[in-house]
């Protein structure tokens, strides 16, 4: 057994396939995929990565495995899947994550392409588990794969409070040792035990405020906007398929768009963090009803009416329509007077941090700093925005 000194859970035992799996180069790429994306354009200090966000993912499921008496082979699956629960991810995490939905037809989580005939299978294989059976539990499916994927999944609680400990902001107090001890199985369904409200409520905070203040801060979207636009770019106008490109790291697709004389610049205002600037930020309220239902293809046709009107290059804009605001952990199930209840049944808070990520939502229109004005002009008849 190894012990890996971890900044946020002190000492992760690994053992088993897990030693075997970390040795993998699908592994050893995720310490080259930084955890928060362009998150570290505004917070330096976060430069910690997906493989140690594994690792903690990894140290969680053996927590939670214990305390729910799951044993041997079952056990070893779920260790397994926790900790290759990211190797889908690709360069720059959930920045890129739509190109590659859109030219692959997959998400992170689905990553059973990635276990056939590979190294992974192999060292699954040869400790004896299926890497189907794997693949189906990164994807949260059946009884244990609520653990790696689902409303109280370990992945949750470890990148909430490292990505809080990384970026140096008090909000991602969660209590995963707390967490993982109070957790049950009541008719297949993960819940947490009688008396813990409180517990849930945790979860459902911490994420709020981390939403507000690191994950949708406003410099991190125009950044991931802008290598969102480029990487699209990239994917036009050279031989790169998407399938290689689903497969880079942070620092290849950097290199990939500094190559291509489509997307040097976005990549030198990326590294150098010359980033454009917000010409439109406008409420929810604001936004027409077909904006906020306008697919990629139609939002890419808007964009390109805004720079024709603003007489600029049609590079200069981009607009950034976040989905509607969501809150999952509001359907945590927790246990109460006997029965299982949704979390927002249950908790008076749940009403009040909706409407906070409402008032919060917005749309963004950005450009360079020399075509602000010009662009702000168009942008708001364009998009009809109020």
């Amino acid at each position: 057994m190894n012990a890996i000194k971890d900044a946020v859970h002190d000492y992760v035992e690994v053992d088993g396939v897990a030693q075997d799996l970390l040795d993998t180069a699908a592994m050893q790429r995720l310490r080259y995929v930084k955890q928060l994306s362009t998150v570290r354009l505004v917070y330096p200090s976060a430069s910690h990565t997906r493989f140690e966000h594994s690792l903690g993912v990894y140290h969680l499921a053996r927590q939670a495995l214990t305390h729910l008496g799951i044993e041997g082979a079952r056990a070893e699956a779920v260790r397994a899947a926790a900790l290759l629960h990211d190797v889908g991810h690709g360069p720059y995490g959930h920045q890129t994550e739509r190109i590659i939905e859109r030219h692959l037809g997959r998400h992170h989580d689905d990553v059973h392409h990635l276990f056939e005939d590979s190294e992974l299978a192999a060292v699954l294989e040869s400790h004896g588990l299926a890497p189907e059976v794997v693949a189906n539990l990164i994807a949260g499916e059946g009884k244990l794969g609520q653990l790696v994927s689902g409303d109280l999944d370990v992945d949750r609680m470890d990148y909430l409070v490292r990505d809080a400990h990384h970026t140096g902001v008090p909000y991602g107090t969660v209590d995963p040792g707390r967490l993982v001890r109070v957790l049950q199985f009541v008719d297949d369904a993960l819940v947490l035990e009688e008396g813990n409200v409180a517990t849930a409520e945790s979860l459902l905070v911490a994420r709020a405020l981390m939403n507000a203040t690191v994950y949708r801060h406003h410099v991190s979207r125009i950044a991931g906007s802008m290598l969102e636009r480029a990487s699209e770019t990239l994917l036009e106008e050279t031989d790169l398929t998407a399938e290689r490109f689903a497969r880079m790291t942070d620092a290849d697709l950097l290199s990939a768009l500094r190559e291509c004389q489509s997307t040097t610049d976005f990549a030198a205002r990326l590294a150098e963090r010359r980033l454009y600037k917000r010409a439109a930020w406008a409420e929810l309220e604001a936004v027409p009803e077909w904006l906020l239902e306008a697919d990629h293809d139609e939002v890419r046709e808007l964009e390109d009416d805004v720079a024709n009107r603003a007489d600029v290059d049609p590079r200069s804009v981009v607009v950034d329509c976040p989905g509607r605001p969501s809150m999952p952990e509001t359907e945590t199930r927790v246990v109460v007077g006997g029965s299982i209840r949704r979390l927002h049944e249950q908790s008076p808070l749940v009403q009040g941090l909706q409407a906070a990520q409402r008032a919060q939502w917005r749309l963004g229109v950005y450009a360079p700093e020399a075509d602000l004005e010009a662009v702000e002009r168009t942008a708001s008849s364009v998009l009809a925005l109020e």
